[in-house]
This record gives C-alpha cells, structure tokens and sequence, in this order.
C-alpha cells in the first residue's frame, strides 16, 4: 500500500487474514484510496479513483468489496444525510477516534477529534450501560453532527 508502514500493512493483512479473506487487488486499491484521501467517498467515487489507477474492477465488485471491508472492521460507513454511503479508513492503532460534523447544504464532512478525549469518559460509562441493560456487546460507535457550515451559514 501506497505510504503504509509495515506495521499497518500487517494490520490489514491480519484482519484479512482472520476472516479467510485475501488481500485482493480491488480491496487493495479500495484500501489505498481510502488510506490516501481526507475525503469521505462513496462507492461511486472510489470506483473512478480505481479506474485511475488500472484496476479492472466493475462497480458491483466495488461494492461487495466495501460492505466485506466494512463488515471486518477495516473501513466505516456512513450516511452523510445525501442518501449516499461514504466510506472511511478505519482508526489503526495508534490513530485517535474522531466524529463528523456534516453540513446539511453543500455535504461537506468535517471530522473532529479535539474534544473526544473530554468525552470519552461520558461515552464509556454510555457503553456500559447500554450493554449492560441490553446484554450487547458494542464494539464501536460512530456520532455525527448535521447543520450548516460556515460558508453556507454565512451565505443563507
């Protein structure tokens, strides 16, 4: 992968590994997208940047690919509120958890991670207690914001 240390490449190997998955070449090229890109994409989009970069892959093998990603933990979906999947690297080791603030009107994504650490208590505790009134393991979560950004604010 394209700036990947060897450490993160055995990340996804492993995770690939675990569920009897190999590292394809349209799962590598979905993984280099991702790992290269600030944007949050959607399945079209990750489909064009794959044509860039000579991989025969159709649209349908890009989907399947993104929700077995997905389903292994080694990217994130999420709605933007614009009826369209995006689709995110998932936090390495190391990597700090972030949110999203979404803009309503021009979709753009904004992650934030400044004030997750005064968070993480609260959200913790939340954890807990959900999974212990409802006896469910939560291995994830994910919080986004919609509103206005600063430009269309200003502009409305």
């Amino acid at each position: 992968m394209a700036n990947l240390s060897a450490t993160e490449i055995s990340w996804y190997y492993n995770r690939l590994n675990k569920c009897c998955c190999r590292l394809t070449k349209p799962r590598r090229a979905i993984l280099d997208i991702l790992d290269d890109t600030r944007k949050h994409l959607s399945a079209e989009q990750i489909y064009k940047e794959t044509l860039k970069i000579s991989s025969n892959a159709g649209l349908s093998t890009i989907y399947r690919n993104l929700e077995l990603l997905v389903r292994i933990g080694l990217t994130w979906e999420f709605d933007a509120g614009d009826n369209k999947a995006r689709y995110e690297i998932a936090k390495r080791p190391g990597e700090s958890h972030h949110h999203h603030l979404i803009c309503k009107k021009c979709n753009s994504i904004i992650d934030y991670s400044a004030s997750v650490d005064n968070e993480k208590d609260f959200i913790k505790k939340r954890e807990k207690n959900l999974s212990n009134k409802y006896n469910f393991k939560i291995e994830n979560h994910s919080i986004d914001f919609f509103g206005l950004c600063y430009k269309c604010s200003k502009n409305k």
